[in-house]
């Protein structure tokens, strides 16, 4: 078999003409600028306020799509919508990361959502960069679905793995390559100046913990990346939607972290699931890619793959609900003799 069977080269197809790449960043833009202006003023964010634009936040992904569909067909609009879900569910394990380092770096309630807003842009960043890095492997080659897919198998086992060992979350800030680099270089405060990230103090230029904890943030954003644009890989082809789909999910976290705040820790199961989740997408990358060379090989319809992860995250939330239920549930005290029974006289 020559190489030109094995390795063929894909022709990527993409709804993203200039005019529309020019509207969805400058639609972007706008979006993060009034984020910058709603968290200049630090302040405690309520619940009313989270919710208002959570609920803000997942009607603009719903009326794209129904735009996308409407302009581009069913097929593109299923595609869309199925790379929107992954992506939220994927975002949810950020956040619960986040609210791990924002506890650790003890960030003030009121200067939490500045961090979210600044991990949100760098991983916006990171995201656009790993979308055209991952367009211009595909376009090389059907080879870069099996690596993709490989990605995503081995990651879903180590999720797996972590999972049923009961392995939960741990961050060692002092353990960060890039905390113990910055401190390297610069001087850290001991306490928070408001949203400033450098201060002078004792006549020199300091980082804030603020600082650290956004870089913190950051860094974890790069290792999200990796295993989040192949997973919409794993349902579209189009770079423009992998960028619309991962801009959409990460746009409310900032909002939705305080949603979830009382409930992250409560779905237990969501790493199951994750695992699951990106199993099943890597799987469906590695026959995308055998499909190419032997045409007889099943390939997994996008509508098909947008069931399998709502079943799954559904069943995960269900379980991860009864099993708190089950924990919280008070043992019954040992029975005791019955006090009506007197022995006779």
């Amino acid at each position: 078999m020559s190489a030109e069977a094995i390795l063929p080269v894909a022709d990527l197809e993409t709804i993203g003409s200039p005019r529309l790449w020019t509207i969805t960043v400058a639609a972007l833009m706008v979006l993060l600028a009034v984020d910058f202006m709603l968290t200049r003023r630090p302040h405690e964010v309520r619940m009313r306020e989270a919710v208002g634009w959570s609920v803000f936040y997942l009607a603009l992904p719903l009326l794209f799509g129904v735009y996308v569909w409407g302009a581009f067909g069913s097929k593109v609009g299923v595609e869309f919508f199925t790379g929107y879900v992954v992506e939220k569910s994927l975002s949810v394990d950020n956040l619960f990361v986040f609210m791990l380092l924002l506890s650790a770096f003890a960030v003030p309630d009121a200067l939490a959502q500045r961090v979210l807003l600044y991990g949100i842009i760098g991983a916006l960043v990171l995201r656009a960069i790993f979308i055209a890095l991952g367009a211009a492997v595909l376009q090389s080659g059907t080879w870069a679905f099996l690596l993709f897919g490989g990605i995503l198998i081995v990651t879903a086992w180590k999720i797996i793995k972590d999972a049923l060992s009961g392995q939960k979350h741990e961050v060692d800030i002092s353990a960060m390559r890039s905390v113990r680099l910055l401190r390297r270089f610069m001087p850290v405060t001991d306490a928070y100046h408001g949203s400033h990230l450098v201060v002078r103090e004792n006549g020199r230029r300091a980082l804030t913990p603020l600082a650290l904890a956004i870089v913190a943030v950051f860094a974890t954003d790069i290792v999200f990346a990796v295993d989040s644009v192949p997973a919409v890989y794993g349902v579209t082809e189009d770079p423009f939607l992998v960028f619309a789909t991962n801009a959409f999910a990460l746009l409310g976290l900032r909002a939705l972290y305080f949603v979830l705040l009382g409930v992250l820790t409560k779905l237990r199961h969501l790493n199951h699931g994750l695992g699951v989740i990106l199993a099943f997408i890597g799987a469906k990358l590695v026959l995308h890619w055998a499909h190419g060379i032997w045409t007889w090989v099943p390939e997994i319809p996008t509508l098909m793959s947008l069931g399998v992860i709502v079943v799954v995250l559904v069943t995960v939330t269900i379980t991860s609900v009864y099993a708190n239920r089950r924990d919280e549930k008070p043992s019954s005290p040992p029975a005791g003799p019955d006090p009506r029974s007197r022995p006779a006289p």
